[in-house]
């Protein structure tokens, strides 16, 4: 039987962060290319550190980043001369139609007509060395964050299991995605922006310069202004900003919580109580919001009247200096083109000094992920076992999460081949350590566990695991078909060998059931399916695999009692013949153990078989008889 697989699907879901910043009004009031950050930026801790870290990123990328900076170079010149050429028509113009009203001459149109065909030529010089540029430093930042992104993936993969219990998974999540897209977004933008900036700040003050001193000084009396007003308003705007992000994350917050349990806010009748804190929120973030929205609204208008002033200021300097005699028509209209272009490149070098300082927070964050400290690596020559007997002892091992609090103390035992072992006792005696301990996922503190005799430090972790079959308590199942979810035991399996698996599980007939069969997708949270299903799955998928030692956390303790006899009846043919550790909670499920290892406070108090233990009336018969006591 053929089943046509179909391909894995993402298995994260990554969410942006809220929109950017608005975008600042420009000089005499037009829309400006940069942001104006508002809200307050996440300054980083060692800025020459991590750009020079960053640098190195961008190392083997240096030669075509070198010619990207001359293209930027060339087409911001090519750009800022076309003003000053541009005025030499005005002038001629102007001056043929004097010369024409006085019938001294006429209008110089193919003269006029060659000064707009240059000016063409330098635009369009300027505008295919800026898409060259565009083009180029695209190629470049996306290479260098797919380099970083996959990067930051393999860190994630050699990274202990200690990292992953004291981190967020959405934090990791965030330095993979949003961190990463930061970095991306300067080095496509901001960091030829920088280049374009200064040598337009430069080229166009000096052709103003060369037109004229005074209207140049005119000009420049506006940007302290300009630049005060909007460094007061920002000042004051900081704690809005603030107020609203952190209004809106309790916003997003309670209205997730609220509907991820709907469930049971309607079963007690929460639904009022429910309203009235997200009231209470959403007023708070109106009040801050409204504020917020004021300013940045308010901005715009009162940049616009300051540059609107520096603008008469210039027409009528340059006026003045006309009738004079001073300057020609032409170079006054150049120098209404210049002034409107010199203040904007300020802005964004204003501008760029804050994405850098969060380019760098975010930059920095990654490095910090993958500067982190690795679990030991692998021995240099690891021990291969041709054949496994699926012998185990743990020699007097000592374990512990944190310095001074021992979770495991001296535990020693002997585990022959093909013995079902049950590991029980209370929560938080050390039963999932164990299982931790023997794949590795930890390394024991003191002590040793072996396997056939070799100590597991001595394996590549993943010989290591290949060994075990694991099926846990807490079913993993990604967004995929059925097949795909089984063939995760084995990568190479057939078809017929993923249905077998399904038939030794007790899951076959269920999904021949199902319109797609094997092909049925089974969704992101894994609700069109039943939990005892998942759980069989999971068990095909051990099936598959085919380990010589299993390791079986309590499979059926929120099941039914059908499709625990299934599970039961599935875990005891995957069992037969095989080393087997049992995790039991329910202690009526392992009465047939060969031995059963009781554990408190991290050590081994009895251990025997179900009717040993019994008879000697110790803790393991007080556990046993408790779970059948009746009020």
């Amino acid at each position: 039987m053929t089943i046509p697989a179909r391909p894995l699907r993402s298995l994260t879901d990554p969410r942006r962060g809220p929109a950017g910043p608005m975008r600042g009004p420009g000089p005499m009031g037009r829309g400006g290319p940069g942001p104006i950050m508002m809200g307050p930026v996440e300054k980083p801790r060692d800025f020459a550190g991590t750009m020079r870290k960053l640098i190195a990123y961008l190392g083997p990328y240096r030669l075509t980043i070198l010619f990207v900076f001359l293209l930027a170079v060339g087409s911001t010149i090519f750009s800022v001369f076309g003003p000053k050429i541009l005025g030499q028509a005005t002038t001629k113009l102007f001056e043929g139609f004097i010369a024409q009203l006085a019938g001294t001459g006429t209008i110089d149109f193919a003269g006029i007509g060659r000064i707009l065909l240059t000016v063409l030529g330098l635009y369009a010089l300027s505008a295919a060395l800026g898409y060259a540029q565009g083009w180029l430093m695209t190629n470049v930042a996306v290479r260098i964050t797919y380099q970083m992104r996959r990067d930051v993936f393999e860190k994630i993969h050699r990274m202990p299991f200690r990292y992953f219990d004291g981190t967020q998974h959405g934090e990791i999540l965030s330095r993979l995605i949003n961190d990463v897209d930061t970095v991306n977004q300067t080095l496509n933008q901001s960091l030829m922006q920088i280049v374009t900036s200064a040598v337009t700040v430069v080229g166009m003050l000096g052709m103003m310069l060369s037109i004229s001193w005074q209207m140049t000084l005119v000009a420049m009396l506006v940007i302290p202004l300009s630049s005060g007003l909007v460094t007061f308003i920002i000042h004051n705007s900081q704690r809005f900003f603030a107020q609203q992000q952190a209004d809106l994350g309790r916003v997003n917050g309670h209205v997730e919580e609220t509907f991820g349990a709907h469930i049971v806010v309607k079963a007690f009748n929460g639904e009022e109580k429910s309203l009235r804190q997200f009231d209470q929120y959403n007023e708070s973030l109106y009040g801050v919001a409204w504020k917020a929205q004021f300013i940045s609204g308010i901005l715009m208008p009162m940049m616009r009247f300051v540059s609107n002033l520096g603008y008469v200021g210039v027409v009528i300097t340059g006026g003045y200096l006309a009738v004079r005699g001073r300057i020609m028509l032409g170079d006054i209209q150049a120098f209404t083109q210049y002034i409107r272009g010199f203040t904007e490149p300020i802005t964004q070098l204003a501008n760029i000094s804050n994405v850098l300082q969060q380019t760098v927070a975010a930059a920095e964050r990654v490095f910090e992920f993958l500067e982190a400290e690795e679990e030991t690596p692998d021995p240099e020559q690891p021990v291969r076992l041709e054949g496994v007997d699926g012998r185990v002892e743990f020699q007097n091992v000592h374990f512990r999460y944190v310095p001074d609090t021992p979770v495991i103390r001296g535990f020693s035992a002997r585990i022959r081949p093909g013995q079902k072992v049950a590991i029980v006792g209370p929560t938080g005696a050390g039963k999932t350590t164990l299982v931790k301990l023997l794949m590795r996922f930890y390394d024991v503190d003191d002590g040793a566990i072996l396997i056939d005799g070799h100590d597991v430090r001595q394996f590549a972790r993943s010989d290591l695991r290949r060994l075990f079959g694991m099926v846990l308590q807490d079913t993993w199942l990604f967004n995929g078909t059925i097949l795909e979810n089984i063939r995760y035991g084995r990568d190479d399996a057939t078809d017929e060998e993923v249905v077998a698996a399904a038939r030794a599980a007790r899951i076959d007939r269920y999904i021949r059931t199902l319109p797609e069969g094997y092909n049925t997708v089974i969704n992101e949270e894994m609700t069109n399916i039943s939990q005892g299903q998942k759980q069989l799955l999971t068990i095909a998928r051990a099936f598959l695999a085919n380990p010589p030692m299993l390791i079986l956390d309590e499979a059926t303790s929120s099941v039914d009692t059908h499709t625990e006899l299934l599970i039961q009846e599935a875990m005891d043919d995957l069992m037969r013949g095989r080393t087997s550790f049992v995790i039991a909670h329910r202690l009526s499920t392992i009465r047939n153990a060969d031995l059963i290892l009781v554990v408190r406070d991290g050590n081994i108090v009895e251990q025997g078989t179900h009717e040993e233990l019994m008879r000697r009336g110790g803790f393991y018969a007080e556990l046993y008889n408790s779970q059948f006591e009746t009020v």
